[in-house]
């Protein structure tokens, strides 16, 4: 209890209500059984459509449990038309654990693994690689189409290639020693020299330029301006007018005036006596022209040129460099890359004698040149470098896979990063698509790794039903070669895959998931309600699997099991089948439904139009719609079979006359109401339990006062808990009444709940037993409605 110790206010949260119970689940089924494909060992897979579990665990088609029917499989595939039944007649949840028997030689030893391989194995530098499917099934024999992309790259754009890259160089001829520079134009300084380095020796150029400049004559000191004196000038082609002030008595003052008003050039004092007008360019491309104005020194129009080798110091031209470069006689050329429009320096030899080095001077700083070496390449072809590590540095491929990539030069037109596109499309013709795919560990979409053997989660196992099987470690460019070969795109198909053997109740065959191992996956997962195994009864070991189903729902205590006849099986088969059976945990069904085959095609007369299913797949849906519309204590009968065409046999009212008492729910036609389900029993001779809504209805409430009364347990075994229990249990039991689940006038009738000392000993208290007695009255359906009909005479009286 709290404590208070302190002087406060204490506000406290306190129930003053019983503990409610929420009604648990009743619609959610479990199918055990053979499929073309999906997981087995694993924890079964819940899907809410057919469409879901055509994508996990295959289609329609027909299944083959022998090596000899592999190529024109006739076993109907009774788990798949079960599911899409069990949907068609109002289910929406349903589990599926899967069963898988391998095939054996004679000698017992697996003869196939049912897993399909692709019939490429890939000798990657002696590194076996293969695809393969993750799990046993005819429904992945399918194809891998594998598909090159070549996304173009520049010099620029390589750094942002992710780790693991692989880059295709195409180079046919052979290639020059090139630098790469910086983006043109250039500012330089005056003197500021180039030496390059080739094969042939060093060979040294100059940057040279100066500003045009024009000088007035001698003026006297001071100065006299007169008024409205206009100084008219052009620099760098701008025609400039500048209005010289009265008052500026020297030259010095006159020249710093000037400067505050002159665009693309300076004014500047020689000697103490001349004012010079100058421009801002330095180079062959400078021009000064000035008016003739006698007060500043200039007694008539004058002009002037830059001098130098270049138009303009400041922004020296790619082809300027190459003119200096030629007039040196140097063996180099000076380009622009065209991707990047950076400078280009390259030697006019070709291949690996090929060198060009730019020394340490200011230019090479300028032109923004690098310091290493550049070599020249021989005509390799095509060649793959794959990038191992960040930085320049990073790049490792050529023809001896060694060679650091020099990423100060351009690569050659037509390079590009090299990744793959996977589709992927099995036998049901599902198909994944995997882009932007890596050939290296490296890389963060690496084949490995969307494909993996052993993927970290479920979800991609079951969405990528193929894996890569690689043993050892694989080159990139091996890989590359081994999937593609010469080629951009290749399929690869996978075979062997199959459906097994006929499934069993138990099996010792290595990697087997019998009907025994499949149910036992089951009994993790706490919300199903209904089990079935469409089609077990098609099989050599049914009597076997059907008990085993059974014990699985009376060993589980919250299940029913709904249980087929054999196929084609006569009026008496069924009463001698249904007579080694006394259950109360399951339910008989008779005869199998005839549907259309959706695998039928006009013209084929090999594969008949209609065929025979077993009734659970329609009886769980049933069951599933029954619990919705109306309520898990309703009676699953008198409902409509959706999908059914007719049934293998028609039952008469005399021959149901004959199964009913026995236990064996019929499916019959009537006349302008359809198929139905006609029976509502268990398989069990207990008058008590009877029908299957009153096993069902009490699975209902023994689970929901189970999952919702655990609270009880530790708590203090005394009449409040008393108390408490029973309010809770009667505020359930009074909403059932309610809802119309119990009979009974009202809810004194329809039910009672006793917890305390007449249900307790001291020995139940010693010993922690909390005992509570709980009576329903139950609903039992109409199963026969009795109309007595007399006659009356006309006064007579009722």
């Amino acid at each position: 209890m709290p404590e208070y110790l302190a002087p406060g206010v204490y506000v406290e949260e306190v129930s003053f209500r019983p503990k409610s119970i929420e009604g648990v689940g009743t619609s959610t089924t479990a199918f055990v059984g053979p499929t073309r494909k999906g997981p087995l060992t694993e924890t079964p897979v819940m899907v809410t459509s057919f469409g879901e579990f055509e994508r996990i665990f295959g289609g329609l088609e027909n299944l083959s449990f022998s090596a000899a029917a592999d190529e024109d499989p006739q076993k109907t595939n009774y788990m798949a038309h079960a599911v899409r039944a069990f949907f068609d007649n109002g289910g929406s949840r349903l589990y599926i654990a899967r069963t898988f028997v391998p095939r054996t030689d004679g000698g017992g030893a697996v003869s196939s693994t049912g897993i399909a391989q692709s019939d490429l194995v890939v000798n990657a530098g002696g590194v076996r690689v293969r695809l393969t499917a993750r799990m046993p099934g005819s429904g992945l024999n399918g194809r891998v189409t594998v598909t090159e992309k070549a996304v173009p790259v520049t010099a620029a754009t390589l750094d942002k290639a992710p780790l693991g890259s692989l880059l295709r160089l195409q180079s046919t001829t052979p290639q020059a020693a090139v630098l790469m520079g910086g983006s043109p134009p250039f500012s330089l300084n005056d003197g500021d020299q180039l030496t390059l380095t080739t094969a042939a020796g060093s060979v040294s150029i100059s940057f040279h330029g100066h500003p045009a400049e024009i000088q007035g004559d001698v003026v006297a000191d001071p100065v006299d301006v007169p008024a409205d004196t206009v100084l008219r000038v052009t620099l760098g082609g701008l025609d400039q007018a500048v209005p010289i002030p009265a008052g500026l008595t020297t030259l010095t003052d006159l020249a710093a005036f000037l400067n505050t008003r002159l665009r693309r050039g300076y004014a500047r004092v020689e000697g103490g006596t001349r004012l010079v007008l100058g421009t801002d360019v330095r180079g062959t491309g400078a021009m000064v022209t000035v008016s003739a104005l006698a007060a500043l020194g200039f007694g008539a129009d004058q002009s002037a040129v830059g001098t130098g080798n270049v138009a303009n110091l400041d922004a020296v031209t790619v082809a300027e460099i190459d003119a200096l470069l030629q007039n040196a006689g140097m063996a180099v050329r000076a380009t622009t890359d065209p991707a990047t429009g950076r400078l280009l320096l390259s030697t006019t030899e070709t291949g690996t004698s090929a060198a060009l080095r730019a020394e340490e001077t200011p230019a090479r700083t300028a032109l923004g040149l690098p310091a290493e070496e550049a070599r020249g390449r021989a005509a390799e072809g095509t060649v793959y470098y794959v990038r191992r590590s960040p930085g320049a540095s990073g790049w490792v491929g050529g023809s001896d896979r060694a060679t650091p990539l020099n990423t100060s030069t351009p690569l050659p037109a037509g390079s590009a990063l090299i990744l793959m596109n996977l589709e992927s499309r099995d036998a049901d013709n599902t198909v994944r698509v995997y882009e932007d795919v890596g050939f290296s560990p490296l890389h963060p979409r690496w084949i490995g790794s969307v494909m993996a053997q052993r993927p970290s989660r479920r979800s991609e196992a079951l969405q990528n039903p193929y894996a890569l099987q690689v043993e050892g470690d694989v080159h990139p460019f091996d890989l590359r070669q081994g999937l593609l070969g010469s080629g951009t795109s290749r399929d690869i198909t996978l075979r062997g895959g199959n459906d097994g053997a006929e499934p069993t109740n138990t099996s010792t065959i290595p990697e087997a998931v019998a009907y025994t191992d499949a149910l036992k996956l089951l009994e993790s997962i706490d919300d199903i309600a209904i089990v079935a195994a469409p089609g077990y009864s098609d099989t050599a070991q049914y009597s076997a699997i059907q008990q085993s189903l059974i014990a699985h729902a009376e060993n589980m205590r919250y299940r029913i099991a709904v249980l087929d006849s054999p196929p084609g099986v006569d009026m008496q088969e069924v009463r001698e089948i249904r007579g080694a059976i006394d259950t109360t945990y399951a339910a008989y069904y008779y005869p199998w439904v005839m549907v259309s085959n959706p695998l039928s095609r006009p013209g084929n007369d090999r594969i008949p139009q209609e065929i025979a299913v077993p009734p659970s797949g329609f009886v769980t849906g049933i069951y599933a719609r029954n619990d919705v519309q109306r309520g898990v204590w309703k009676a699953p009968a008198n409902e409509v079979v959706r999908g059914a065409i007719r049934l293998e046999r028609e039952i008469t009212q005399a021959q149901q006359q004959v199964l009913n008492p026995l236990g064996v729910n019929c499916l019959r036609f009537f006349p302008g109401r359809g198929f139905r389900v006609w029976g509502a029993r268990t398989a069990s001779s207990d008058p008590e339990w009877k029908y299957v809504n009153v096993r069902r209805y009490f699975i209902f409430l023994e689970h929901s006062i189970d999952r919702s009364t655990q609270w009880v347990v530790f708590e203090p075994n005394g009449e409040r808990l008393w108390g408490n229990v029973r309010a809770t249990v009667s505020a359930f039991l009074y909403n059932q009444w309610v809802s119309g689940a119990l009979l009974g006038a009202g809810p004194e009738e329809a039910y009672f709940v006793r917890c305390d000392r007449s249900t307790m000993t001291q020995d139940d208290l010693d010993n922690g037993r909390l005992i509570c007695l709980i009576g329903v009255a139950v609903l039992k359906p109409a199963e026969f409605v009795i109309f007595r009909i007399g006659q009356k005479t006309a006064d007579a009286r009722a």
